[in-house]
């Protein structure tokens, strides 16, 4: 019998994008749609249902939406930033302090869902304008002692927002919501 997933990732640890233009066009499209997807994933839920964290140990549903808020603000700046400086040093954050701030516990969700669509409607926007250049122009990670490219980014944060949904959806398959 196999073992169950990783409640944490189930649609597995990220893997980088390829150097494909297919797989760009498709971590473009995973950026438009995420919000949409989002939205949907917690269509219907009430409140003690969004108190209710996607795996033990884990955030609840609506600290997790509120995450992939301040992750998503945060990457879009520093793709801004690699767009428009040399190899800028980003500032990493704490994202579990993030989420346990108390808006992340008290703000409806739709005003995360709100902020989400009008911040990838620009952030797509921004990235299906790039030239060819512009895809490998980096910003400088300090914890990860590394410079990460913009195409990089793209491909992180489609993933990023696939593996939320897939989290929450989870979490309502074993709940029978």
């Amino acid at each position: 019998m196999q073992a169950p997933a990783d409640p944490r990732y189930p649609i597995g640890r990220h893997v980088p994008i390829g150097d494909s233009a297919h797989a760009l066009e498709d971590a473009l499209a995973d950026i438009l749609h995420l919000p949409t997807l989002l939205e949907q994933s917690i269509l219907d839920l009430d409140e003690a249902q969004l108190a209710t964290p996607y795996r033990e140990g884990g955030w609840d549903l609506r600290q997790l939406i509120h995450h992939v808020a301040d992750s998503h603000m945060n990457a879009y700046i520093r793709c801004r930033l690699a767009l428009t400086e040399d190899n800028p040093v980003i500032k990493p954050y704490d994202q579990d302090a993030w989420a346990g701030l108390p808006d992340s516990m008290t703000v409806p969700v739709n005003v995360s869902l709100t902020l989400l669509h009008a911040l990838h409607a620009r952030w797509h926007a921004t990235l299906s304008q790039l030239g060819a250049d512009d895809w490998s122009r980096t910003v400088f990670h300090p914890e990860q002692q590394r410079e990460i490219t913009v195409r990089e980014m793209a491909g992180m944060y489609a993933w990023h927002g696939r593996h939320h949904v897939a989290q929450v959806r989870a979490l309502r398959e074993r709940m029978g919501w």
